[in-house]
């Protein structure tokens, strides 16, 4: 069984393999022991047969040295082992010759029963004193002998432990099947609910610390559903709460007149409004199941979108005498972010230069369209940081005084959702260049080259008449 990942194996086949080794270990353990006893059992088998041949034909040596009877006698005992008699005279009967006449001799002087190793096995021979001599009784002991019936013997074992083994291992696999189970239904429910399914839960079974891991993750999935819904509920309270005060400063813009400032005051006032409206029809989607609470996403022109915001600034840029360049790229750049979503995320960058930089602090933003990625470069020429790398941090202040860097930090979000990227670094006009890297829909197989460049400077005389005014 493989596991997760289609490398890893599962923990299915590592209980099985667990239980195959402990099970082949104590299979061994049993088998070598009683292999070895049995090989014992036999050779000891094989004496105690040729000591009771030697036994029932020594009553016969004493009463009788026929060779007739004492024929007879071998005959019957001669199953298995060759079985001879040595008379006092010299004459053999039955099967011998296999020792020579040294060690019988040895052995006749001893007098005692004594084993001797020959060719192919063993001989046992006994003496026995009568009246005309010293006879003597071989049985000989093959090497067969003490091996007879072990070959069986070792397969039967050996059968015996493999089934052993092949059921225990296979036991081992149907008790783990429900532990896997219920780990992998875990597991499917953590993904399910990492990729933002809060309604999925887990039948808790399985063994004890399973089911109650089941359990857990039931009461954390319920808890993670009660803090979105409350999220949801202080996101759509607050922002209607600005509707308040939007209203009342909708009415005072509209009484401003019809000059440029009136009207970008009243454009600006009407674009909060929409994002206030935004973010409380997303809070309400949220709450009937709908996207988690983020704004829809759709496709828009990068450059398009940069034209407008661009536009949108430059008014303030004239009135605190800012230069500024726009470098647009003339190629289509589609990208999966609303129009609405990448005009707020350019309105946080240029407003920080206006916010972070003395007035009269100039400015470039370049659109910039390669291989299946569309690049918006902002570069300004104030002072910078010291630290420019650093400045995507939200809460730590790294942007300068009175900076959080939250602005950036919500750019740096929209830019990694759709797979893009933003970095900060040193601009070549001396101060802060944001890089916001988005991918295109479409790849593109050779880069454009930048098609319009608009240009902005405030005039010294307009300059020179404003402080006139002014003072």
């Amino acid at each position: 069984m493989i596991g997760a990942g289609g490398a890893r194996p599962g923990l299915r086949w590592a209980l099985a393999r667990v239980a195959f080794a402990v099970t082949s270990m104590v299979a061994l353990a049993f088998l070598i022991p009683l292999g070895i006893a049995m090989e014992h059992l036999a050779a000891q088998n094989a004496q105690n047969q040729a000591e009771s041949r030697i036994t029932a034909l020594e009553p016969l040596l004493a009463v009788t040295t026929d060779r007739s009877a004492l024929g007879d006698a071998l005959a019957t005992l001669n199953g298995g082992q060759d079985v001879g008699i040595r008379l006092p005279d010299g004459t053999a009967l039955g099967v011998v010759g296999h020792a020579s006449a040294a060690q019988l001799d040895g052995v006749a002087r001893s007098g005692r029963a004594t084993t001797l190793g020959v060719p192919g096995g063993q001989e046992l021979v006994q003496p026995e004193l009568l009246r005309s001599g010293t006879s003597l009784i071989e049985v000989y002991l093959p090497d067969s002998a003490s091996t007879h019936g072990l070959v069986d013997a070792w397969l039967t074992l050996s059968a015996v432990a493999l089934v052993l083994v092949l059921g225990s291992t296979l036991v081992a696999d149907r008790l783990a099947t429900r532990v896997v189970g219920s780990a992998r239904h875990l597991a499917q429910a953590s993904r399910q609910l990492g990729d933002g399914d809060t309604a999925v839960r887990v039948a808790a079974s399985g063994p004890r610390e399973l089911a109650e891991a089941g359990e857990a993750f039931n009461t954390m999935a319920d808890r993670v559903v009660q803090l979105l819904t409350a999220e949801r509920e202080m996101v759509a309270d607050l922002s209607h709460r600005l509707r308040t005060p939007l209203t009342a400063l909708r009415l005072n813009a509209a009484g401003l007149g019809e000059s440029q400032a009136a009207r970008q005051t009243q454009e600006s006032v009407a674009r909060l409004e929409q994002e206030v409206d935004a973010i409380i029809r997303a809070a309400r989607a949220g709450d009937q199941g709908g996207g988690g609470g983020a704004l829809t996403a759709s496709v828009c022109e990068v450059a398009a979108v940069a034209r407008e915001r661009i536009a949108f600034w430059s008014a303030l840029a004239e009135d605190q005498d800012r230069p500024w360049r726009f470098f647009g790229s003339q190629g289509p750049a589609p990208v999966a972010v609303s129009a609405q979503e990448l005009g707020a995320a350019l309105d946080t960058l240029l407003g920080n230069i206006f916010r972070h930089t003395p007035e009269g602090t100039g400015f470039q933003v370049t659109v910039h369209v390669g291989d299946g990625a569309v690049a918006v470069l902002i570069d300004d020429a104030g002072p910078g940081l010291a630290a420019p790398g650093q400045a995507v941090r939200r809460g730590e202040g790294t942007g300068g005084a009175g900076s959080t860097g939250l602005g950036l930090d919500i750019v740096r979000k929209l830019a990694e959702r759709v797979g893009g990227t933003l970095l900060t670094d040193r601009s070549p006009l001396g101060g802060l260049q944001v890089h916001l890297t988005l991918p295109t829909l479409e790849p593109k197989t050779h880069q454009q080259r930048p098609s319009s460049v608009w240009t902005a400077r405030v005039p010294r005389a307009r300059r020179a008449d404003r402080g006139a005014a002014s003072r």
